[in-house]
């Protein structure tokens, strides 16, 4: 595969490092920190940043176990979180590709609609099954998330960049 201009190459990622920060992400979710609508998922957007920068690691089977945790953790409908995190990693593996090409500022615009149709099946999964609207304050969410985007990929890509080489004789 051809490498975009001005981007570095990355070294191989540990399988560890995916399982913690998925964990990591997992626990935050799960923090009992009263569960205002507008606050951002963090597992989301880590399942979207694994899918994108590792769909061979990363898919619709991990996102769907995960999404299970959520919906036995928050007791919501069973496969609410689930349904909403699998589509969510379909998205992020059809459009990977295309995506790398962009620069992060971009990549953060091109998965905000993916973000947003994560949180509408959410919200309507809980809608038809009886719930209440929580208001348009749901849809503060994905555009937090976006906004986390490039943080993200700034810390979760830290460990796979090469440190500088000061040997003038070896190229890589």
């Amino acid at each position: 595969m051809i490498m975009p201009r001005g981007q570095p190459l990355l070294l191989p990622v540990n399988p560890v490092f995916i399982a913690a920060s998925l964990a990591v992400g997992l626990a935050i979710n799960m923090l009992p920190l009263g569960r205002v609508v507008w606050t951002p998922d963090l597992l989301m957007l880590l399942i979207v940043f694994w899918s994108v920068h590792q769909p061979l690691r990363i898919g619709m089977g991990t996102a769907f176990l995960l999404g299970l945790c959520m919906d036995v953790q928050q007791s919501a409908l069973l496969g609410q979180h689930a349904l909403s995190y699998s589509v969510l990693a379909f998205g992020a593996i059809a459009i990977h590709r295309r995506l790398l090409w962009f620069s992060v500022p971009s990549q953060a615009l091109q998965v905000l609609p993916l973000f947003l149709i994560a949180h509408s099946i959410e919200l309507l999964v809980r809608v038809v099954s009886g719930g209440i609207f929580p208001g348009l304050w749901i849809f503060v969410a994905p555009v937090l998330e976006a906004l986390l985007w490039p943080l993200a990929s700034w810390v979760l890509l830290a460990p796979q960049r090469r440190p500088p080489d000061r040997d003038q004789n070896r190229p890589l």
